[in-house]
């Protein structure tokens, strides 16, 4: 039996992965036979193309205030009213003590993985070489998850996971390469619309063992699949949100932006991003 075959520089993501979880067949066709999209995701499209362009300009400034550029200059930038709120939330109620001593931001680490690899690209990380290490991911979604919700999410799985199998080569650029166990690992969800909410998820050392079995057992199953069709999700909701589903005589009519629970995460973009390996 042949098995589907990815390129040797494939590297799995979060957003990969979830859309493996989701969806086998919308993995097989969006990364394996790179499929184009005949259908658009979610409607009115307007108003998802310009929510996923207000997100991403927010998280510019947030980099451009990071990297030290005037507040003013950034403010003034602004124009649109959600961002201004979002930026406004941001300066009057960031994230609390963060780590100082090495900060960096939009950049992404990969780990191995079987013979493939794992990216992460992350918003901001804050470490304290050999005490602690925070994620900082900045979120501009219009219904904040729970806490539980974010547990499960495949991005809390990867983010941590990543972090510790290939934060070292961060803190080698000011010290002695240190490794990072997972005990000093918190992820903090931070939400443009609700400011004063934050999660913080702190990682420790059975997590961390639970998301190597998990992520190492996904990635397995997935490069042995055939090339025959891969089965399709038995939750048609998902298929709503899918640019697939007239592929898969799944429906014609997107699902509306307004009641969609699709994460707002921004793609690994392997090209154009400041990579570190492990």
């Amino acid at each position: 039996m042949t098995m589907t075959t990815l390129a040797e520089s494939f590297a799995f993501s979060q957003t990969s992965l979830r859309d493996y979880s989701d969806c086998p067949r919308r993995f097989q066709l969006r990364y394996a036979l790179e499929q184009p999209w005949p259908a658009v995701e979610s409607e009115p499209l307007l108003e998802r193309e310009r929510s996923a362009e207000l997100g991403r300009r927010f998280h510019q400034m947030a980099q451009q205030h990071t990297l030290g550029l005037p507040t003013d200059q950034i403010t003034a930038s602004a124009g649109q009213p959600d961002l201004v709120r979002w930026w406004r939330n941001y300066l009057n109620v960031p994230p609390r003590d963060l780590p100082s001593t090495l900060r960096r931001t939009e950049v992404m680490l990969t780990a191995p993985l079987g013979k493939y690899r794992l990216a992460a690209k992350y918003d901001l990380l804050a470490l304290e070489p050999g005490r602690r290490a925070v994620i900082v991911d900045w979120k501009t979604e219009h219904k904040r998850p729970t806490r539980a919700q974010l547990l499960t999410r495949m991005q809390t799985r990867v983010y941590r996971y990543v972090l510790v199998q290939a934060g070292a080569s961060l803190n080698g650029r000011i010290a002695n390469p240190q490794s990072i166990t997972p005990e000093q690992v918190t992820l903090i969800y931070w939400f443009a619309e609700y400011p004063t909410e934050p999660e913080a998820l702190r990682y420790d050392a059975a997590q961390y063992a639970d998301d190597a079995a998990f992520l190492t057992q996904l990635v397995s199953e997935i490069v042995v699949r055939p090339e025959a069709e891969w089965p399709k999700t038995q939750d048609e909701n998902r298929c709503r949100y899918c640019v697939y589903r007239s592929l898969c005589n799944r429906g014609i009519t997107a699902g509306t932006g307004d009641d969609s629970d699709i994460e707002d995460d921004i793609d690994v973009q392997l090209a154009t991003v400041e990579e570190i390996a492990y």
